[in-house]
């Protein structure tokens, strides 16, 4: 997709991270005033075609660490056991799914669901095939697509998680967005703490990368802030900016995604 061809304005991708829009310390907690406002944020402002990717958060993470469904099947393991767990955890993912575009409705936008499921595929854990058709086709007819991360088909080890953040970085050859914004519970990348206010790494760096710490203390199966800050610098590569914003800060979100600045970690386009 690009405006050149198709006379279509490039789309701005949103990911809403699973630690905004839900109590990832709590099982299926939902933040309900954060998910409505945001919701409302991204309705406000219509003249920019949208995609909207949330994560799991406390309702897919428990459960995808619980059944292992990030690494490769046990051995001696049944397939069966593997099998159920990636029913059990995409039923729980859906719970939230539903929700989430149940608040993008209710907000005056007309969303549509596009299941990574039946769009995309893994080996060994890491993404092999990848349908992006049905975002194209849904922003031609002026919706804005939401999917999620997911339990996916994996030629190797059966299924698998595909992560959000890998989504938003596989969307960016296929609809050329003016910039991908992963929208979080903290205002950046934070540096390590010194007693004071917590201040953030304003520009994401391969540097920076190899110093931040995969994971916190809450369930996280996507490979934590570490690989957050790879996908970004992956987008960045391909010449798109990526930024991590809060999603806490009131008008954050409308405010990029009319493509204003707004405090966070950014990875700068690299030119080509």
């Amino acid at each position: 997709m690009s405006d050149s061809s198709e006379g279509i304005r490039p789309p701005v991708v949103l990911k809403l991270g699973g630690s905004v829009i839900t109590r990832k310390g709590e099982v299926e907690r939902l933040r309900p005033k954060v998910l409505a406002r945001l919701s409302a944020e991204i309705a406000a402002v219509p003249e920019v075609p949208r995609v909207v990717l949330h994560g799991a958060g406390s309702f897919g993470h428990p459960g995808a660490q619980r059944f292992g469904l990030a690494r490769p099947p046990i051995e001696g393991a049944r397939p069966a056991e593997r099998t159920r767990g990636a029913a059990i955890v995409q039923t729980e993912v859906r719970r939230l799914h539903l929700r989430v575009l149940q608040e993008l409705v209710r907000a005056g936008a007309s969303p549509t669901s596009v299941p990574m499921a039946t769009h995309a595929r893994n080996r060994e854990g890491a993404l092999v095939a990848f349908d992006g058709s049905p975002f194209e086709d849904a922003l031609e007819r002026g919706h804005i697509p939401v999917s999620f991360g997911d339990v996916i088909p994996d030629d190797a080890w059966g299924t698998s998680i595909l992560s959000a953040d890998t989504v938003a970085s596989a969307l960016v050859p296929v609809l050329n967005p003016s910039r991908v914004v992963f929208v979080s519970d903290v205002p950046g990348i934070l540096r390590p703490s010194t007693g004071g206010r917590p201040t953030i790494y304003p520009e994401v760096t391969p540097a920076l990368v190899e110093e931040l710490q995969p994971a916190g203390p809450a369930p996280d199966v996507t490979g934590g802030i570490r690989g957050k800050a790879i996908a970004m610098l992956t987008i960045a590569r391909a010449g798109v900016d990526a930024g991590l914003i809060s999603g806490l800060t009131a008008g954050a979100v409308s405010r990029a995604i009319r493509g204003e600045s707004v405090y966070g970690s950014w990875a700068r386009a690299v030119p080509h």
